[in-house]
Protein backbone atom coordinates (compact mmCIF):
# COMPACT_ATOMS: atom_id res chain seq x y z
CA UNK A 1 0.00 0.00 0.00
CA UNK A 2 1.46 3.58 -0.78
CA UNK A 3 1.85 6.16 1.47
CA UNK A 4 -0.74 8.23 -0.25
CA UNK A 5 -3.59 5.56 0.45
CA UNK A 6 -2.31 5.05 3.96
CA UNK A 7 -3.31 9.18 4.33
CA UNK A 8 -6.83 8.05 3.99
CA UNK A 9 -7.23 6.22 6.55
CA UNK A 10 -6.44 6.61 10.63
CA UNK A 11 -3.20 6.40 12.29
CA UNK A 12 -1.75 2.65 13.07
CA UNK A 13 -2.41 1.35 16.51
CA UNK A 14 0.99 0.08 16.69
CA UNK A 15 4.69 -0.13 14.89
CA UNK A 16 6.94 -2.83 14.26
CA UNK A 17 10.65 -2.57 15.28
CA UNK A 18 12.46 -3.61 12.72
CA UNK A 19 15.69 -4.01 15.37
CA UNK A 20 19.02 -4.39 14.47
CA UNK A 21 17.59 -6.47 11.21
CA UNK A 22 16.08 -9.28 10.15
CA UNK A 23 18.81 -12.30 11.16
CA UNK A 24 17.42 -15.25 12.26
CA UNK A 25 20.51 -17.21 13.22
CA UNK A 26 21.58 -14.13 15.35
CA UNK A 27 18.62 -13.74 17.47
CA UNK A 28 19.31 -15.88 20.03
CA UNK A 29 22.93 -15.01 20.53
CA UNK A 30 21.67 -11.08 20.48
CA UNK A 31 18.97 -12.84 23.20
CA UNK A 32 22.18 -14.09 25.41
CA UNK A 33 23.95 -11.11 24.90
CA UNK A 34 21.44 -8.37 25.72
CA UNK A 35 20.19 -10.73 28.91
CA UNK A 36 23.78 -10.98 30.21
CA UNK A 37 24.26 -6.82 30.08
CA UNK A 38 21.43 -6.44 31.47
CA UNK A 39 21.40 -8.36 34.36
CA UNK A 40 24.84 -7.30 34.58
CA UNK A 41 24.19 -3.35 34.67
CA UNK A 42 21.49 -3.65 37.20
CA UNK A 43 23.19 -5.92 39.40
CA UNK A 44 26.66 -3.47 39.25
CA UNK A 45 24.37 -0.45 39.59
CA UNK A 46 22.18 -1.04 42.25
CA UNK A 47 25.46 -2.22 43.82
CA UNK A 48 26.83 0.77 43.47
CA UNK A 49 24.00 2.27 45.12
CA UNK A 50 23.74 0.29 47.85
CA UNK A 51 27.02 1.04 48.49
CA UNK A 52 27.28 4.61 48.71
CA UNK A 53 24.23 4.64 51.10
CA UNK A 54 25.79 2.12 53.35
CA UNK A 55 29.64 3.13 53.41
CA UNK A 56 29.65 6.26 55.30
CA UNK A 57 32.73 6.96 53.83
CA UNK A 58 31.44 7.37 50.92
CA UNK A 59 28.70 10.22 52.06
CA UNK A 60 30.53 12.78 50.48
CA UNK A 61 29.09 15.07 46.98
CA UNK A 62 30.74 12.97 44.64
CA UNK A 63 29.73 9.67 45.78
CA UNK A 64 25.96 11.01 45.93
CA UNK A 65 26.65 12.45 42.35
CA UNK A 66 27.54 8.49 41.46
CA UNK A 67 24.47 7.26 43.09
CA UNK A 68 22.37 9.47 41.44
CA UNK A 69 23.60 8.08 38.13
CA UNK A 70 23.68 4.65 38.56
CA UNK A 71 19.88 5.14 39.35
CA UNK A 72 19.36 6.86 36.57
CA UNK A 73 21.55 4.25 34.68
CA UNK A 74 19.23 1.72 36.18
CA UNK A 75 15.94 2.92 34.97
CA UNK A 76 17.67 4.21 31.71
CA UNK A 77 18.87 0.48 30.42
CA UNK A 78 15.09 -0.86 31.64
CA UNK A 79 13.09 1.51 29.41
CA UNK A 80 14.96 0.15 26.18
CA UNK A 81 15.96 -3.05 27.32
CA UNK A 82 13.41 -4.88 29.10
CA UNK A 83 11.57 -4.17 25.79
CA UNK A 84 14.37 -5.37 23.26
CA UNK A 85 14.51 -9.12 25.63
CA UNK A 86 10.83 -9.50 25.28
CA UNK A 87 10.83 -9.26 21.36
CA UNK A 88 13.54 -11.73 21.34
CA UNK A 89 12.05 -13.58 23.63
CA UNK A 90 8.32 -13.80 22.14
CA UNK A 91 9.64 -13.13 18.23
CA UNK A 92 7.07 -10.29 18.66
CA UNK A 93 8.69 -7.39 17.41
CA UNK A 94 5.16 -5.04 17.53
CA UNK A 95 4.63 -1.98 20.09
CA UNK A 96 1.46 -0.06 20.75
CA UNK A 97 1.44 3.54 19.52
CA UNK A 98 0.94 4.58 23.27
CA UNK A 99 4.04 2.10 24.46
CA UNK A 100 5.98 3.78 21.42
CA UNK A 101 5.34 6.99 23.43
CA UNK A 102 6.22 6.11 26.89
CA UNK A 103 9.22 4.53 25.79
CA UNK A 104 10.18 7.32 23.60
CA UNK A 105 9.08 10.10 27.19
CA UNK A 106 11.46 7.86 29.38
CA UNK A 107 14.34 7.25 26.91
CA UNK A 108 13.96 11.25 26.37
CA UNK A 109 13.46 11.64 30.20
CA UNK A 110 17.13 10.10 31.33
CA UNK A 111 18.67 11.26 28.45
CA UNK A 112 18.23 14.51 29.42
CA UNK A 113 18.81 14.23 33.35
CA UNK A 114 22.15 12.24 32.21
CA UNK A 115 23.43 14.80 30.47
CA UNK A 116 22.88 17.48 33.04
CA UNK A 117 23.80 15.37 36.11
CA UNK A 118 27.42 14.30 34.58
CA UNK A 119 27.62 18.41 33.94
CA UNK A 120 26.78 18.94 37.49
CA UNK A 121 29.77 16.15 38.55
CA UNK A 122 32.01 17.97 36.70
CA UNK A 123 31.35 21.23 39.02
CA UNK A 124 32.02 19.32 41.54
CA UNK A 125 35.24 17.88 40.25
CA UNK A 126 36.09 21.76 39.57
CA UNK A 127 35.32 22.81 43.14
CA UNK A 128 37.42 20.13 44.20
CA UNK A 129 40.57 20.63 41.97
CA UNK A 130 40.31 24.25 41.21
CA UNK A 131 38.97 25.89 44.49
CA UNK A 132 39.75 23.11 47.17
CA UNK A 133 40.15 25.68 49.93
CA UNK A 134 36.26 26.83 49.28
CA UNK A 135 34.87 23.10 48.31
CA UNK A 136 33.40 22.53 51.59
CA UNK A 137 31.50 26.08 51.46
CA UNK A 138 30.61 25.69 48.08
CA UNK A 139 29.60 21.97 47.87
CA UNK A 140 27.42 21.42 50.68
CA UNK A 141 24.69 18.41 51.20
CA UNK A 142 21.91 21.63 50.35
CA UNK A 143 23.82 22.69 47.02
CA UNK A 144 24.40 18.65 45.77
CA UNK A 145 20.80 17.82 46.41
CA UNK A 146 19.58 21.10 44.86
CA UNK A 147 22.00 20.13 41.82
CA UNK A 148 20.68 16.56 41.77
CA UNK A 149 17.28 17.39 41.53
CA UNK A 150 17.62 20.07 38.52
CA UNK A 151 18.95 17.28 36.36
CA UNK A 152 15.72 15.20 36.86
CA UNK A 153 13.81 18.44 37.21
CA UNK A 154 15.01 19.09 33.37
CA UNK A 155 14.84 15.61 31.81
CA UNK A 156 11.46 15.84 33.06
CA UNK A 157 10.19 18.93 32.07
CA UNK A 158 12.00 18.25 27.94
CA UNK A 159 10.26 14.81 27.60
CA UNK A 160 6.78 16.41 29.47
CA UNK A 161 7.16 19.45 26.62
CA UNK A 162 8.04 17.40 23.24
CA UNK A 163 6.06 14.30 23.90
CA UNK A 164 2.78 15.29 23.44
CA UNK A 165 4.25 17.41 20.05
CA UNK A 166 5.10 14.06 19.02
CA UNK A 167 2.58 12.21 19.95
CA UNK A 168 -0.60 14.19 17.95
CA UNK A 169 1.63 13.92 14.64
CA UNK A 170 -0.54 11.62 12.28
CA UNK A 171 1.86 8.19 11.53
CA UNK A 172 0.85 6.86 8.24
CA UNK A 173 2.23 3.26 6.54
CA UNK A 174 4.70 1.83 6.68
CA UNK A 175 4.08 1.49 10.30
CA UNK A 176 7.72 -0.28 10.48
CA UNK A 177 10.36 1.61 12.71
CA UNK A 178 13.81 0.83 11.55
CA UNK A 179 15.30 0.82 15.21
CA UNK A 180 15.34 -1.60 17.98
CA UNK A 181 13.41 1.23 19.95
CA UNK A 182 10.98 4.18 19.85
CA UNK A 183 13.84 7.08 19.04
CA UNK A 184 12.81 10.68 17.46
CA UNK A 185 14.23 10.99 13.98
CA UNK A 186 12.62 7.45 13.20
CA UNK A 187 9.60 8.35 14.78
CA UNK A 188 9.56 11.34 12.30
CA UNK A 189 10.12 9.08 9.12
CA UNK A 190 6.88 7.05 9.65
CA UNK A 191 5.03 10.55 9.92
CA UNK A 192 2.61 11.50 7.50
CA UNK A 193 1.66 15.00 8.90
CA UNK A 194 3.70 18.09 9.26
CA UNK A 195 6.89 17.93 11.46
CA UNK A 196 8.25 21.39 11.54
CA UNK A 197 7.29 22.34 14.40
CA UNK A 198 8.33 19.52 16.35
CA UNK A 199 11.29 19.83 14.90
CA UNK A 200 12.14 23.18 16.09
CA UNK A 201 11.24 22.15 19.52
CA UNK A 202 13.64 19.54 19.79
CA UNK A 203 16.35 21.46 18.35
CA UNK A 204 15.87 24.17 20.59
CA UNK A 205 15.65 21.82 23.36
CA UNK A 206 18.33 20.06 22.62
CA UNK A 207 20.97 23.42 22.52
CA UNK A 208 19.88 24.19 25.86
CA UNK A 209 19.96 20.09 27.54
CA UNK A 210 22.69 18.41 25.55
CA UNK A 211 24.85 20.83 23.76
CA UNK A 212 24.96 23.34 26.80
CA UNK A 213 25.53 20.59 29.39
CA UNK A 214 28.52 19.10 26.94
CA UNK A 215 29.99 23.14 26.61
CA UNK A 216 29.64 23.22 30.58
CA UNK A 217 31.12 19.74 30.87
CA UNK A 218 34.26 20.36 28.81
CA UNK A 219 34.83 24.12 30.22
CA UNK A 220 34.70 22.70 33.47
CA UNK A 221 37.59 19.78 32.24
CA UNK A 222 39.84 22.28 30.22
CA UNK A 223 40.20 24.08 33.67
CA UNK A 224 40.65 21.18 35.96
CA UNK A 225 42.93 19.95 33.33
CA UNK A 226 45.12 23.57 33.21
CA UNK A 227 44.68 23.49 37.00
CA UNK A 228 46.23 19.91 37.33
CA UNK A 229 49.26 20.88 34.87
CA UNK A 230 50.26 23.70 36.89
CA UNK A 231 50.78 21.01 40.06
CA UNK A 232 54.53 21.15 40.31
CA UNK A 233 54.76 17.74 41.70
CA UNK A 234 54.31 14.20 39.70
CA UNK A 235 52.42 12.76 42.84
CA UNK A 236 50.25 15.61 43.21
CA UNK A 237 49.15 15.51 39.42
CA UNK A 238 48.52 11.66 39.61
CA UNK A 239 46.53 12.14 42.90
CA UNK A 240 44.64 15.32 41.41
CA UNK A 241 43.97 13.67 38.20
CA UNK A 242 42.74 10.03 39.54
CA UNK A 243 39.55 11.70 41.86
CA UNK A 244 38.15 13.05 37.97
CA UNK A 245 39.68 10.39 35.67
CA UNK A 246 36.80 8.07 36.10
CA UNK A 247 34.29 10.45 35.44
CA UNK A 248 35.74 12.27 32.81
CA UNK A 249 36.09 8.63 31.15
CA UNK A 250 32.45 8.32 31.39
CA UNK A 251 31.88 11.69 30.22
CA UNK A 252 34.12 10.70 26.89
CA UNK A 253 32.84 7.46 26.13
CA UNK A 254 28.86 8.97 26.70
CA UNK A 255 29.17 12.18 24.57
CA UNK A 256 31.42 10.60 22.17
CA UNK A 257 29.27 7.45 20.82
CA UNK A 258 25.80 10.11 21.45
CA UNK A 259 27.64 12.89 19.20
CA UNK A 260 28.46 9.98 16.50
CA UNK A 261 24.59 8.21 16.30
CA UNK A 262 22.58 12.31 16.39
CA UNK A 263 25.18 13.33 13.52
CA UNK A 264 25.56 10.42 11.63
CA UNK A 265 23.21 10.62 8.25
CA UNK A 266 20.73 8.22 8.89
CA UNK A 267 21.19 6.98 4.77
CA UNK A 268 20.64 3.11 3.61
CA UNK A 269 24.29 2.18 3.84
CA UNK A 270 24.34 3.64 7.30
CA UNK A 271 21.68 2.66 9.23
CA UNK A 272 22.96 -0.12 10.65
CA UNK A 273 26.20 1.65 11.82
CA UNK A 274 24.04 3.89 13.53
CA UNK A 275 21.88 1.52 15.95
CA UNK A 276 25.46 0.27 16.76
CA UNK A 277 26.66 3.11 18.37
CA UNK A 278 22.88 3.73 19.60
CA UNK A 279 23.02 -0.05 20.91
CA UNK A 280 26.40 0.81 22.60
CA UNK A 281 25.94 4.48 24.08
CA UNK A 282 22.06 3.20 25.47
CA UNK A 283 23.16 -0.31 26.52
CA UNK A 284 26.75 -0.78 27.07
CA UNK A 285 27.55 2.76 28.62
CA UNK A 286 25.20 2.25 31.48
CA UNK A 287 26.83 -1.03 31.71
CA UNK A 288 30.46 0.51 31.48
CA UNK A 289 29.95 3.36 34.41
CA UNK A 290 29.77 1.39 37.37
CA UNK A 291 31.95 -1.11 36.44
CA UNK A 292 34.94 2.27 35.98
CA UNK A 293 34.01 3.14 38.96
CA UNK A 294 34.81 0.10 40.57
CA UNK A 295 37.72 -0.78 39.09
CA UNK A 296 39.63 2.61 38.56
CA UNK A 297 38.29 4.16 42.38
CA UNK A 298 40.16 3.29 45.38
CA UNK A 299 37.14 4.38 47.71
CA UNK A 300 34.75 2.02 45.85
CA UNK A 301 36.49 -0.59 45.76
CA UNK A 302 37.06 -0.79 48.91
CA UNK A 303 33.79 -0.25 50.50
CA UNK A 304 33.05 -3.31 48.10
CA UNK A 305 35.85 -5.13 50.00
CA UNK A 306 34.37 -4.17 53.43
CA UNK A 307 30.50 -5.14 51.79
CA UNK A 308 31.86 -8.06 50.74
CA UNK A 309 33.51 -9.34 54.39
CA UNK A 310 30.36 -8.27 55.89
CA UNK A 311 28.61 -10.59 54.11
CA UNK A 312 31.22 -13.40 54.60
CA UNK A 313 31.42 -12.97 58.39
CA UNK A 314 27.42 -13.53 58.56
CA UNK A 315 27.37 -16.44 56.26
CA UNK A 316 29.64 -18.12 58.45
CA UNK A 317 28.02 -17.12 61.43
CA UNK A 318 24.93 -18.62 60.43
Amino acid sequence: MEKGEWDNHTSPVEFILLGMGNVPSLQTLLFLLSLIIYLVTMAANILIVLLVVADRHLHTPMYFFLGNLSSLETCYSSTILSRLLASFLTGDSTISVHGCMAQFYFFGYFLVSECYLLAMMSYDRYLAICQPLLYASLMTWKVSLQLAAVSWLVGFFTSTVVTPFLSHLRFCGPSAIDHFFCDFTPLLEVACSDTNVVRLLVFILSILDVVFPFLFTLASYVCIIAAILRIPSTVGRQKAFSTCSSHLTIVSVFYGTLIIVYTLPRTAPLRQLNKVFSFFYIILTPLVNPLIYSLRNREVREALRKALRKALACTQSS
